[in-house]
């Protein structure tokens, strides 16, 4: 293994909230009331549209950068949703308050199919699981 990153959460007595620390960052998560929750955080899944939205836009602003382009305000909408076999699928709407050429979208849109979470949640990852001693 080349990096590693490290997340651990721990459990509250508010039934799905949890606390979650990452690096030097805590966070929480919950489910909403419908799901038995508080509504109290984001849901795990919103976590998951968060990751890739985050790299989406750092990559394609670092991308953009390094070429000299102006981004302006960048925006991505992510949408998810589960096809009737149960998998995942996940529609990404890319903005930005700046007039790119054609070709320049072309580019960014081959970027964003290749940012490093896009790669992780497409090629997938080894999970293993162990009980703590």
């Amino acid at each position: 293994m080349t990096s590693s990153k490290t997340a651990v959460i721990v459990s509250t007595d508010t039934n799905y909230l949890h606390h979650i620390e990452t690096g030097r960052f805590t966070l929480s998560t919950d489910e909403p009331a419908a799901l038995g929750g508080q509504g109290a955080a984001p849901a795990p899944f919103q976590y998951y549209l968060a990751a890739l939205s985050a790299c989406t836009a750092i990559t394609l602003r670092m991308y953009a950068q390094r070429k000299g382009w102006n981004l302006g305000q960048f925006r991505a909408e992510l949408t998810l949703g589960f096809d009737d076999a149960g998998k995942p699928q996940i529609h990404r709407l890319l903005h930005s308050d700046q007039a790119l050429s054609d070709e320049q979208w072309t580019r960014l849109l081959e970027i964003v199919a290749n940012t490093p979470v896009t790669k992780a949640l497409r090629d997938g990852a080894v999970i293993t699981s162990a009980r703590a001693s």
